[in-house]
Parts: C-alpha cells; structure tokens; sequence
C-alpha cells in the first residue's frame, strides 16, 4: 500500500509511533509528515533533530513539514491511507471543525477531499475532557476512522486517551476498506 504517516507532538508516545512505523514499513511505501511542533522541538523524550533522522531512515523518505508541500503531495490522491499516529487532542479538535493551518491538517483536508481514508492513532490528555466533543464529530464523518482507544491511566489522568500502536495494523486493514475496527473502546 501507499501510505502517508504523520507524526504529532504527543512526544511521550513517539517511541510507539516510530515502533509501529518500522513494522509498517515491511512492504508499504510510506511517506511521512511532521507537524511543525515536532519538527522543531525538542524534549525529554528526544531531539526533533534525532525523530527527523529515525523516520527518514525507516522510511527511505524526507519528511513533509510544511502546508505547501502537504498539499502539493497529498492532493493527487494517490494515498491508500493517511495514519495520523499520535494525534493529538489539538490537531483532533482542527480536523473535527475544519481547521486547515498546519501541515499534518492540511495532509487530513487533502486525504478527505480525495474520499479516502484517515487513520487516527489518538494520544491525548484531554480526550474525556475537552476534546470528546470532537471525538464525537469525527465519529460521525465519512472515511476518517480511529485505532481503538481507552483511559491510559485512569486514576492519574482520568480525561486521557490513548489508542493500543499495537492494533494500528489491523485498524488500517478495516479503513482501507471503509470499516471501523471493533470494538472501538478498550477496557
């Protein structure tokens, strides 16, 4: 398959993300985008500068990191699946409401434009909080599809999600062919 990957800054899950990049690596064709925070930032979790060098390895590929190229690439359709893996509770909330100012949005406006499907790998603190709302709106729109999700730590961080890297596989086997892996919600 031909895949586009894009990476928010969910940056305590980076390591999941890149994980579940190099297994799908293995006989796709996948080319990757960054948002611009975290192509630009650093943290505990590691440099922007070092995840940049693991993705282009992994995939043979430089990154996309900005909206023009987004578009540019993205637009012609050929993508079979866009991943966005993690994505967070701030890009989530732009993709619910149509918000196009960033490059991993604008890979998202682009992939539904062409009536194909979008992947959301969900990281977030907010998700039983702020953002369900917007869980709820993309739910309910064509071709945008979720890897199954549930309360990371519950006692901790009662309103956080996170979606199991380990099922992104068989959840982009269902998307491709327009249904959502079930159940949707982890225990």
């Amino acid at each position: 398959m031909k895949l586009l990957y894009a990476i928010c800054g969910s940056f305590c899950t980076h390591k999941y993300s890149l994980e579940t990049l190099k297994r799908l690596s293995d006989g796709n064709d996948i080319t990757p985008a960054l948002s611009e925070a975290v192509e630009s930032t650093d943290t505990r979790f590691g440099t922007a500068a070092s995840l940049i060098s693991s993705v282009s390895e992994i995939t043979g590929k430089v990154p996309i990191t900005s909206i023009k190229a987004a578009e540019e690439t993205v637009t012609g359709g050929s993508f079979d699946c866009l991943i966005v893996s993690p994505c967070t509770g701030n890009t989530l909330a732009k993709i619910a409401n149509g918000i196009t100012d960033s490059t991993v949005t604008m890979c998202v406006k682009a992939q539904l434009r062409c009536r194909k499907p979008v992947l959301i790998a969900l990281a977030t603190n907010d998700g039983l909080g702020a953002n369900l709302f917007n869980i709820a709106l993309t739910l309910e729109k064509k071709n945008i599809y979720y890897v199954p999700f549930g309360q990371d730590s519950p006692s901790g961080k009662p309103t956080s999600l996170i979606c199991d890297f380990g099922l992104v596989d068989l959840s982009l086997e269902h998307a491709v062919r327009g249904s959502q892996l079930q159940p949707i919600l982890l225990k």
